[in-house]
C-alpha cells in the first residue's frame, strides 16, 4: 500500500493561476508587483534569502494570509470569499522555486514563520488571519504562536496535530474500517499497473496525489488534475518538513500563551490525515478553539462544501 508516505505529501496541493499584467510597482526595493485591472489581483515576488516568494492579492475586506502555492488557493477558496476578505496567497521555501542544494536548517519553521512575518510586514497588511490547509495549517499555527501580534485569527484546515507514525496507524484504521468498497476499489484503479519503485521526483509527486484522489476527495472519482497544471515541488523541503519536522512536532508547545481564537476545520471522508478524534488529546491545550467537521467533504472542505465553509468562517470571525 502506498498511502504511508504519499498521504504525507499531499497537503501540499498547489495550481498555477496566470494573471495578465499590466503594472509593475516595487516595493522595498525587493517586490515586483503586476495588478489585472478587472479582477484587480496584485502579484510579485519577495527576496527572503536565496529564496524568490511570490505572493496573489485577490478580494477585498480583512486581510487573510493563505499559505502555501500563491496560485493554487487561488482556486481551491471561493470567489464569493473574496468578498469578505482580502485574501494573499503566499510561497513558502517548499513551493517556491529551488534555489539548489540548501542545509536543512533553511527549512525551519522559524525560517518559515519569518518568510510570512517578512512578507506580511512588506505588503503592510497589518494584523492578519493566517490561513494553512493540510501540512501548511501546522506552519499557521506556529507563526501565530511567533508572531501572536501579527495575528488576529489562526484557521487550520485538513490536519491532524501531527504527522507522526501514530497519527499514520489513526490514519490506516480509518481508512479499512470506514471506506466504503466502492473507494477503496477506486483508490486501486487509481494505481494499478503502477511500478512499486517509481522514482520520488516531483512530477511523480503530482501524480501520485492525483492517484489519491479517493483518499482524499469526498467524491471517490473526482479528477483533480486541473489543479496540477505546471507544479513544482521542491522535494528536499517536502521530505524534511513532512517527514520529520511534522513528525515530531508537539503543537501544544506554546499554546497557553497563545490567546488568538483558532478555527479547525476538518472533513469526514478525510482519509489522508487521523481522523478528528485524534485532536481529543490536544484540545484542552488551546485557549480558544473552535472545530467544524463538514460531513461532504474529504480533505478540502474550502473547496467541497465552499458555501457552507465560508458562512462557517465568516460567523466565526465576526
Amino acid at each position: 500500500m502506498k498511502t504511508t508516505l504519499l498521504r504525507t505529501n499531499i497537503w501540499l496541493l498547489a495550481l498555477v493561476v496566470a494573471a495578465p499584467a499590466i503594472a509593475l510597482l516595487a516595493i522595498g526595493g525587493r517586490v515586483a508587483a503586476q495588478s489585472n485591472a478587472m479582477t484587480a489581483p496584485a502579484s510579485g515576488t519577495i527576496e527572503s534569502g536565496v529564496f524568490q516568494l511570490d505572493y496573489r492579492i485577490e478580494g477585498v475586506g480583512h486581510p487573510a494570509i493563505v499559505i502555501g502555492l500563491p496560485n493554487y488557493y487561488a482556486r481551491v477558496f471561493s470567489p464569493g470569499l473574496r468578498s469578505h476578505l482580502k485574501l494573499v496567497f503566499i510561497d513558502h521555501r517548499g513551493s517556491a522555486p529551488s534555489p539548489g542544494p540548501v542545509p536543512v536548517s533553511e527549512f525551519s519553521l522559524d525560517r518559515i514563520s519569518d518568510d510570512i512575518e517578512l512578507i506580511r510586514t512588506e505588503l503592510a497588511l497589518g494584523k492578519v488571519a493566517i490561513i494553512g490547509h493540510s501540512g501548511n495549517a501546522l506552519m499557521a499555527l506556529e507563526y501565530a504562536k511567533k508572531y501572536p501580534d501579527s495575528v488576529s485569527h489562526v484557521v487550520m484546515i485538513g490536519i491532524a496535530p501531527d504527522l507522526g507514525d501514530a497519527s499514520e496507524a489513526q490514519a490506516d484504521r480509518h481508512w479499512d474500517e470506514s471506506a466504503s468498497a466502492e473507494r477503496k476499489a477506486a483508490y486501486k484503479r487509481n494505481w494499478h499497473g503502477v511500478a512499486e519503485d517509481e522514482d520520488f521526483t516531483s512530477q511523480n509527486f503530482v501524480q501520485a496525489m492525483i492517484r489519491n484522489g479517493p483518499m482524499a476527495w469526498y467524491d471517490p472519482d473526482f479528477d483533480s488534475s486541473p489543479f496540477w497544471e505546471d507544479v513544482e515541488m521542491n522535494m528536499d523541503f517536502l521530505i524534511y518538513v513532512w517527514d520529520t519536522l511534522f513528525a515530531e512536532i508537539d503543537i501544544t508547545q506554546g499554546l497557553d500563551a497563545l490567546d488568538r481564537p483558532v478555527f479547525l476545520a476538518l472533513g469526514r471522508y478525510d482519509f489522508l490525515v487521523a481522523p478528528p478524534s485524534s485532536w481529543n488529546p490536544v484540545k484542552p491545550h488551546f485557549n480558544d478553539l473552535t472545530v467544524r467537521i463538514f460531513d461532504k467533504s474529504g480533505h478540502h472542505p474550502q473547496y467541497e462544501q465552499a458555501d457552507l465553509f465560508d458562512s462557517e468562517l465568516l460567523h466565526w470571525m465576526r
